[in-house]
Order: C-alpha cells, then sequence, then structure tokens
C-alpha cells in the first residue's frame, strides 16, 4: 500500500497570557487569608537564606496603616499603660520572632468516639468485638452516622489486622454500639436515627404513632403531606400533632451533642484581615490586621563583599550568581508581600469608600448596591484580583465581623437602586409573619413585595428564598 505524506505551512495567530513567577506568587499570596500568610512568611523565612526579619524595621510614611498590627490597634484604646488591663499585656507581649499559641477554650468533654469507647469498656466483650468496635466507630462521620457497609468493614479487618471477620461479627457489635448514648448514634440514615430514638422511649399513643410515621410513612411525613398521613393512618388532626411534637423533640444529628476537640475549635475562629475605626467626626479609618513583621535582605547576599584575595575568578563568579540568585528571590518575595498588602488595603478603602453610610449606622438597609466592577472603577484592579483580595477575607467593624463578600449587592434590576440585602431582608420578615398553617407561596410574596415598593419576579422570590435556607410553602406548613 501506497502511502502519501506532504508537509503544510500555515500561518496562525494567537493571543497569549504568561504569567510571571512573581505575578503567580501574587495571585497565591493575594487569595491567602491573614493565618496562611504568617505561616507562608515563616516558610520563607526558613527556606530563603537571604531573607531575614529586619533589626530596624522602616516605616513607610505613606502606609501607616501597615505599621500597626491588631493588638497595638487594641491597646491605643486606653490613654496610659495603668489602663491597660493585664491580660492584654500578658497575651502577646513578645517579638514577632517569638513562637505564640493562640489561646483557645480547651474541651474537657470526651469527644464522641472517645464517650462511645467508655462505655464500651465498662461492658464485658472480647478483644475481638473491641477491635471491631474501634473500626465502626473510626467510620461513623460527625453526626454519628455509619456510612460503610458491615460487609466493607469485615474486610478491612480481615485484611489490614489479619483477623478473620465475617459480617455478622460486625453486625452484632454494631447493634451494641446502637445501645449506647447518645440515642441514635450508629444509625445507617435519618429515619433508622429516629426510630433508634423512638424505640427508647416509653410506648404512650403519640410515640407509637410516631413509630408508624417513622416506619412506614416516612416520605409522606418528609413532604408535610398531613392529610394523607391522617387517612392512611387512620388518625385525626390532634393526634398527629401530638405525634409530630414527639418526632420535633428528637435529635437528627446525635454525634453533634458531644463537642469537637479543642483542635477543631480552633480550626474554626474567624481572623478578620482590618479593621475599621470611626471617630467621634465620623472619619472612618482602615487598618490592616495581621502580624508580618518587616522584612529585609541579608547583609551577608552581597556580592561586592566577597574577598578577592581568598577566592579564584571562577569561584568568585560561581559564588556571585548564588548571591544574586538568591537576593532577587528574596527581593521578588518582599516586593510581592508588599503588593499583596497594598492590594488588600486599596480593596477594602474602596469598599468602605462605596459603603460608607453602612460602616456608620451598622444598618444593612443602607447597604448601596456593589458589585466587582464598582470596586475596580476605584481602584483600577482587574476583576480577578478583587474577587482574590475578597475571598475568605473578614473585616472587624464597630457593628459586627463581616465577610468581604457581605458588602457585594447587586442590583435585581439595572435601573434599580435597591439591594438584594434589602429584599431578602424583606422576604425574610414576610415569611417570619406568615401564617404557618397556610404559608404564602412565591407568587404572593411577590405580590406583596411589589405593594411595599419591590418589583421583583416570581423566581427572583425563589433564589432569594432559597439563600435563606428556607423551603417551598409546602415544606413551611405547619398543623
Amino acid at each position: 500500500m501506497n502511502s502519501k505524506s506532504s508537509l503544510q505551512q500555515q500561518q496562525e495567530l494567537r493571543q497569549l497570557q504568561r504569567l510571571t513567577p512573581m505575578q503567580v506568587q501574587f495571585v497565591r499570596m493575594l487569595e491567602m487569608t491573614g493565618p496562611e500568610l504568617e505561616v507562608e512568611v515563616n516558610r520563607a523565612l526558613d527556606e530563603m537564606p537571604a531573607l531575614e526579619i529586619s533589626e530596624n524595621p522602616i516605616v513607610s510614611s505613606d502606609n501607616d496603616e501597615f505599621s500597626e498590627t491588631a493588638e497595638q490597634v487594641q491597646l491605643a484604646d486606653y490613654s496610659n499603660d495603668d489602663e491597660i488591663p493585664s491580660y492584654m499585656l500578658d497575651a502577646r507581649n513578645h517579638s514577632v520572632n517569638d513562637t505564640y499559641y493562640t489561646p483557645i477554650a480547651v474541651n474537657d468533654e470526651l469527644t464522641l468516639g472517645e464517650e462511645l469507647m467508655r462505655q464500651l469498656n465498662e461492658m464485658s466483650l472480647s478483644e475481638k468485638q473491641i477491635l471491631i468496635a474501634n473500626y465502626i466507630i473510626g467510620n461513623l462521620d460527625s453526626n454519628g452516622y455509619l456510612k460503610r457497609t458491615v460487609e466493607a468493614i469485615a474486610d478491612d479487618i480481615t485484611f489490614t489486622e489479619s483477623v478473620e471477620t465475617d459480617p455478622s461479627d460486625v453486625a452484632k457489635t454494631l447493634e451494641i454500639i446502637r445501645t449506647l448514648d447518645p440515642a441514635g448514634v450508629g444509625a445507617v440514615d435519618l429515619r433508622d436515627c429516629l426510630l433508634l430514638q423512638l424505640n427508647r422511649k416509653q410506648t404512650t399513643l403519640e410515640v407509637k404513632i410516631a413509630r408508624e410515621i417513622i416506619a412506614h410513612y416516612f416520605d409522606l411525613f418528609s413532604k408535610k403531606h398531613y392529610d394523607k398521613l391522617i387517612d392512611q393512618i387512620g388518625i385525626n388532626t390532634e393526634q398527629l400533632t401530638s405525634a409530630i411534637e414527639v418526632i420535633s423533640h428528637l435529635n437528627p444529628k446525635p454525634g453533634n451533642q458531644l463537642n469537637d476537640s479543642a483542635i477543631e475549635y480552633s480550626g474554626r475562629q474567624i481572623v478578620p484581615e482590618f479593621q475599621i475605626e470611626i471617630d467621634s467626626g465620623n472619619n472612618i479609618s482602615v487598618s490592616l490586621l495581621n502580624n508580618i513583621p518587616e522584612l529585609s535582605i541579608s547583609a551577608s547576599f552581597n556580592v561586592e563583599a566577597l574577598s578577592a584575595e581568598t577566592m579564584t575568578s571562577r569561584q568568585k563568579a560561581d559564588t556571585a550568581t548564588f548571591i544574586r540568585t538568591r537576593r532577587d528571590e528574596a527581593q521578588a518575595f518582599i516586593k510581592t508581600l508588599q503588593m499583596r498588602q497594598s492590594t488588600l488595603f486599596n480593596v477594602m478603602t474602596a469598599i468602605v469608600s462605596l459603603q460608607r453610610d453602612f460602616f456608620l449606622t451598622g444598618d444593612e438597609t443602607q447597604l448601596r448596591p456593589m458589585i466587582l466592577k464598582d470596586v475596580a472603577a476605584l481602584t483600577g484592579y482587574d476583576l480577578s484580583v478583587i474577587s482574590r483580595a475578597t475571598a475568605s477575607k473578614y473585616v472587624m467593624a464597630p457593628s459586627g465581623i463581616y465577610p468581604l463578600k457581605f458588602f457585594f449587592n447587586e442590583r435585581p434590576k439595572a435601573d434599580d437602586d435597591v439591594t438584594s440585602h434589602q429584599i431578602i431582608n424583606a422576604i425574610k420578615t414576610i415569611i417570619t409573619e406568615e401564617d404557618k398553617r397556610s404559608p404564602l407561596p412565591d407568587e404572593t410574596i411577590a405580590a406583596i413585595l411589589l405593594e411595599r415598593g419591590f418589583n421583583i419576579a416570581r423566581r427572583t422570590v425563589a433564589k432569594y428564598r432559597e439563600r435563606l435556607g428556607l423551603p417551598v410553602a409546602r415544606l413551611r406548613k405547619t398543623i
């Protein structure tokens, strides 16, 4: 078979954008939160030999806000040292080089797994049962549910521990765990969890009806088809109301009764990136809150300091290249860090300028429509830069701590000055005040909003209602 091949030359025009290493580092650093940035700076100090903490930091006159830490800002509220509470002086009165451990409220209570094992250790169980129980408890999620099958757990024990384990052995141990406190632990789903709790209650008429509802009519109950429940079970409205009252006092997440560990608690703490202060003249000041030290280039990384007497020309050239590379690396990091701080400060200043009325009053109804383009118009930054600068960042204002994304409000209509926050608050008020026996559908809510001056469509009402985490009218119904 003859094959023919031909070479063709084509001219093509493409537009490509290539980021420099510094730009990539800047984008990554911009997305970091304050604690993440502190970790990154410490990492850089460990890995970059030319980078060091400046012994005599130079405070820039252009951005005095960067020179104050969160602690210094708080201490400035006191007129003299005698008025400063002792705990504020003891909490963090060391240099930025010292290791500092954030104080947390240590939890003396046991975790879910520890509490379950404590109860099991009080029983007469064999070593194999304790081993199986450990595996089962290790597979419980934070709510106390078991999401894996007994067959999978049996296989894990057989292959990992080299202990021949049958699924029936796991099932028997699981039944023991399901008798422990908190009631409902070890359930495979919500329905199973509620039944475990109902089975421990004294059998009254209300509990008996509640068991039947959960065991045989769980779908109707979850969709709040109360009329169908009354017909199919053969009960009256009063009996159904009493049964639902029993069910409503059950815990759908029994694992949450036990507190999480102190480490998990510390990880959920919110660390504000900015602080807003308002003086008596309603002047608003913005401060960056962080514990970032002033960085500089080590004096030892100076090419001119090389000794010509002890080195050959080749050695001096190699050493100079090494020093220059490490020095440039450290300089790039310092510059990127400064760009990150300056960008965040400018973005927050623009947000404060646009949302001045809110910061002065703390009233959410004073939030004005604001999107990324509005901040871009004031700062000159690209939309992607603003989006990264505001992601996972928080500001501490006199009225509370807010995520920066909270201040962005789209206009439901292009020619309307009403914000989404105002509409959401109005929808929340309407639903709160509605008759729960006859909840309002989205169409009716839209009509009520129109009477109050908010001209929005039904689908917009549905979008904002879902943002509030509120179900449709049928699922909000009560007896």
